[in-house]
């Protein structure tokens, strides 16, 4: 039997069904959304989804069994791409739905703050578990949550800057890090406190005038002071969210496309260009209810426990926080999803890991499961009897 093969054997095939799972149930949601829609460009895009999970196949195989070691060396160069692709949006970048974040290459929209997210991740995971053996003096804790901070940070404040969604997923990301990296906990106690102290500065002179809105008008929707909200404006779309999945019951709509009165199609309550991405949720609520909901929640929920299952088996510090790292995103991306659609969050531009429309965000995340099968097939790979048997890798 060839190394090879026993790999293949070794995935953890349950969290394999998990995503396809899930992929699956994300394809015929974007169908149901987009499919009745007039025009190719939108009733087509399921068809481009499952073109992507395509595409992105050898991507999840080839990190899941490469050794995730290579990431020693290839997470600055990585890095380096992820911060370039968000500079040029500086100059070249693409505005969708009033955030400038796409690039055009070679005919493709690419989301540069993606790239960096996943960069982000391999680097940090580099920076809490290995630094320190190569450079003893990161042994030191403070310096190394400083160096972390100024790594995390950067690409933080330029994806911040014009998608506010994309910036807050490297809070959690981050903070999970921490946590799984043996930082004292008084370190992340001094952080947290310290991020809180800057929220407000952030608010009244960082944030644009419409980004404001954003974060205010969940409060005031939810709270007795619902006549500030301007419903025909920024109240529009949280509204409409509430009602769809408030209308839904427990069995919900049915997948079905009904008539509007001034002609045309309309897809039950609300549902824009970008319900097959950013309000995802709100399509599955309506359509299948509070149980289809609730099933893809579990389904979600199952995938992110095998994650911690992972990092709890994997064979060195590495692997464990570049498990815990993966989970962190998908957990940060769902969670903050959900919530703007139930109307407890802001809206802002963020998809659902696997359930989303989105070629370079369903490509990141494969890519990430494939890296966290890469610690669960290589866990029990000692560098120590390898080096042994005369392999001086790290293998």
């Amino acid at each position: 039997m060839t190394p090879l093969f026993k790999k293949l054997l070794s995935l953890n095939w349950i969290l394999i069904l998990n995503m396809a799972a899930l992929i699956a149930f994300g394809v015929y949601a974007i169908y149901n959304a987009s499919a009745y829609k007039e025009g190719a460009a939108l009733s087509m895009k399921w068809r481009e989804q499952i073109r992507y999970a395509i595409i992105g196949l050898p991507i999840f195989l080839g990190a899941s069994l490469i050794d995730y070691k290579w990431i020693r060396w290839a997470c600055v160069p990585a890095y380096l791409v992820g911060i370039g692709g968000l500079i040029a949006l500086e100059f070249i970048g693409i505005e969708k739905g009033g955030n400038k974040a796409w690039l055009e290459i070679a005919g493709q929209s690419i989301q540069p703050s993606q790239v960096a997210i996943t960069a982000g991740i391999l680097i940090l995971a580099v920076v809490f578990g290995d630094l320190p053996r190569f450079l003893p003096i990161f042994r030191h804790h403070f310096l190394r949550v400083i160096v972390a901070v100024v790594i995390a940070g950067i690409p933080a404040a330029l994806v911040a800057k014009e998608d506010l969604g994309s910036g807050l997923v490297w809070g959690p990301v981050f903070l999970g890090l921490m946590l799984a990296g043996s930082v004292p906990f008084r370190y992340l106690i001094v952080l947290v406190l310290g991020v809180l102290c800057v929220v407000p500065l952030v608010y009244f002179f960082g944030l644009k005038d419409y980004q404001k809105l954003r974060i205010d008008t969940p409060i005031y929707m939810n709270t007795d002071q619902r006549d500030k909200v301007n419903m025909k404006k920024e109240g529009w779309v949280p509204y409409h969210l509430e009602l769809a999945v408030g209308s839904a019951g427990l069995e919900g709509k049915g997948p079905l496309s009904v008539k509007a009165p001034e002609g045309g199609s309309v897809h039950r309550t609300f549902f824009p260009n970008e319900s097959i991405n950013d309000f995802i949720f709100a399509v599955i609520a309506e359509e299948f209810g509070f149980r289809g909901a609730l099933l893809m929640l579990s389904a979600m929920l199952l995938l992110l426990l095998q994650g911690v299952f992972v990092a709890y088996n994997a064979r060195d510090q590495l692997g464990r926080l570049l498990a815990i790292g993966v989970v962190a995103m998908f957990f940060a991306h769902t969670f903050q999803n959900v919530g703007m659609n139930l109307n407890i969050l802001p809206v802002i531009g963020i998809p659902i890991p696997f359930i989303s429309y989105g070629g370079t965000f369903l490509l990141v995340t494969m890519f990430l499961m494939g890296m966290m099968q890469s610690v669960w097939v290589h866990r029990n790979v000692s560098p120590l009897k390898k080096r042994r048997a005369g392999d001086d890798s790290d293998d």
